[in-house]
């Protein structure tokens, strides 16, 4: 059984017909775009929005202390370690672009033709995320995206595979920049706030507007050059 994954996730799929790819991205888009089902998509980019604050935090020399994802779409990851210094500021600096950085690395995937293996690698790192969970809900809703990660890994057809990865793909790019604008908007709304952007104004003592236009440039950028990879423009 072993082989036999080994074998799905390291053979090449033809590439899906272009108006198939259009149509998938399209309804990315339209998730992203459509506030209602929007509220729930985007508890798949705070995963990866906290898991990307983890990553950056164990590889600055943090000690990771627990990520907590909550039903109104916000978490918290908690590291310990120096609450100044290269290492705090990368930690904040690496929740917005994290979405951003992981469709990119799947646009390039999808380029050469590993769908299944990206649908994989997704739920080994859903996997890795969930021992670091610290909060029922937070249990609950990454148990349920690999769950659906796996049904389509395991039981969807070659063409299906092909759509959900790009599904998934798009919907990273493009929801990584509706995330940051929310947070303009909210912090244009509140004023100061303890959002990443405002607790790196704090720790840099440069603008919160400032950081939000690196994480949108981020984005922007994974964007351009997912879409290039992927054969969209």
């Amino acid at each position: 059984m072993l082989l036999d994954l080994w074998q799905r996730m390291t053979t090449p799929h033809v590439a899906l017909a272009p108006l198939t790819a259009w149509l998938t991205v399209a309804a990315a888009a339209a998730i992203v775009l459509f506030s209602p089902v929007w509220r729930l998509g985007r508890h798949a980019i705070t995963i990866v929005h906290e898991g990307g604050h983890g990553i950056v935090a164990v590889l600055s020399g943090r000690k990771l202390g627990g990520i907590r994802l909550h039903s109104d779409t916000s978490g918290l990851t908690v590291s310990r370690g120096r609450p100044t210094g290269p290492g705090m500021i990368f930690t904040l600096l690496a929740g917005y672009p994290a979405s951003a950085l992981l469709g990119l690395g799947a646009a390039w995937l999808l380029s050469r033709g590993y769908d299944v293996g990206l649908l994989w690698l997704l739920l080994a790192a859903l996997a890795l995320l969930l021992v670091q969970i610290r909060n029922w809900f937070g249990l609950w809703s990454v148990a349920l995206t690999g769950a659906v990660v796996f049904g389509v890994s395991w039981f969807g057809s070659v063409q299906v595979q092909g759509m959900f990865a790009l599904l998934v793909t798009a919907f990273l790019l493009l929801g990584a920049v509706r995330t940051t604008l929310e947070l303009q908007q909210s912090r244009s709304r509140r004023g100061g706030s303890s959002s990443d952007a405002d607790q790196l104004a704090s720790l840099t003592h440069i603008p919160g507007i400032f950081w939000v236009a690196v994480f949108l440039a981020a984005q922007l950028f994974c964007v351009a050059l997912g879409a290039q990879l992927l054969g969209l423009v």
